[in-house]
């Protein structure tokens, strides 16, 4: 993994319940059975962000911190700026792919070789200038075109410098968008997912069993009123080995986040044999358990491709219809 950023959260389960739920007098059993180590919670000296330890905050400084830190009450700093237009283009989490792509270009600056590090996501290219500009067009919509300048003008005001130039042009920020756009990993990590897994590992009567899981179905309830569906802390990474493995509509692993922090795990969905492809899906579920045709629709306009995967090839005979059309025939022949 090129490592940018870490995503531990920085609080408690039952702080974090407390924080999402706006109920400061929730008090979770069994609360040591996932235990959170805050004892060495440290800030930038300057910019006050967070950190889990001196450690971290050393290594994000040496990283792409150095040439990044700032005001944060500065609603006039080049980054703030930054951050403001992209919430207005994007869909919440609103300051991922931006912060990704400023972490990677300070990353290369600072880098005692530069070169070797801009290859490094070099590797991750392998697209036409007309395909990243469909891509970059899914990313940001109809207004693209004004918006990627946009975007690229606020960027260059924020970091600059002769070892990303290239990654400062036109063609080469619309490049580095599309890479993020199509290899960017969503990470989420939740303290109090993290303690329901542990709490559920114990052994009890069924009795309790029963009273915890009325509790724990209580405690989402408090939560998806107060703050919906955003539960987890939020991040996206770059991740070397697993960005290697293709998509298939039947895959044989998933990508998971069991350790609370930025550590990816492949995990095998079903038994897969020595020298057999490892393959993940780049669809959820919800999209797996549509057509051919819809599947391969998404595959062709999010990441341009037609997948000729085991399962796609079998169901080859399969109607060219989406899901939705699908569904729009079977009412209307319903109302016939």
């Amino acid at each position: 993994m090129l490592k940018l950023i870490l995503l531990k959260p920085l609080e408690t389960p039952e702080q974090n319940v407390r924080r999402l739920s706006c109920k400061p007098d929730i008090v979770l059993p069994h609360s040591d059975c996932y235990e959170t180590n805050l004892e060495n919670l440290t800030g930038c000296s300057q910019c006050e962000i967070l950190y889990c330890s001196d450690a971290c905050r050393q290594r994000a400084y040496d990283t792409y911190h150095r040439i990044l830190c700032h005001d944060t009450a500065d609603a006039q700093h080049p980054i703030m700026i930054l951050l403001e237009a992209w919430k207005q283009m994007h869909y919440p989490p609103e300051t991922t792919n931006i912060m990704l792509l400023v972490r990677i270009l300070a990353f290369i600056q600072q880098s005692s070789d530069p070169q070797a590090a801009a290859l490094k996501f070099k590797q991750f290219c392998h697209r036409t200038v007309n395909e990243d500009a469909e891509l970059v067009h899914k990313l940001l919509g109809e207004q693209f075109t004004s918006q990627l300048e946009t975007l690229r003008e606020l960027t260059s005001n924020v970091i600059n410098g002769e070892y990303i130039q290239e990654f400062l042009s036109p063609e080469g920020f619309c490049s580095l968008m599309a890479l993020i756009g199509t290899n960017g990993q969503g990470i989420g990590t939740s303290p109090l997912s993290m303690w329901v897994n542990a709490v559920l590992e114990l052994t009890m009567s069924d009795d309790e069993r029963q009273q915890l899981d009325l509790f724990i179905d209580k405690l989402y309830e408090y939560v998806q009123d107060e703050s919906g569906t955003f539960l987890n802390t939020e991040g996206s990474g770059l991740y070397q080995l697993q960005s290697a493995c293709n998509h298939s509509c039947a895959p044989n692993a998933e990508s998971s986040f069991p350790y609370g922090n930025h550590r990816i795990q492949l995990k095998a969905v079903k038994p897969i044999m020595p020298g057999e492809e490892i393959c993940i899906s780049y669809l959820d579920e919800c999209a797996l358990r549509r057509s051919r045709h819809s599947r391969q629709k998404e595959l062709a306009q999010n990441y341009l491709f037609v997948c000729w995967c085991d399962r796609c090839t079998t169901e080859a005979s399969q109607p060219d219809c989406t899901s939705e059309e699908d569904m729009s025939e079977d009412e209307i022949d319903a109302d016939d």
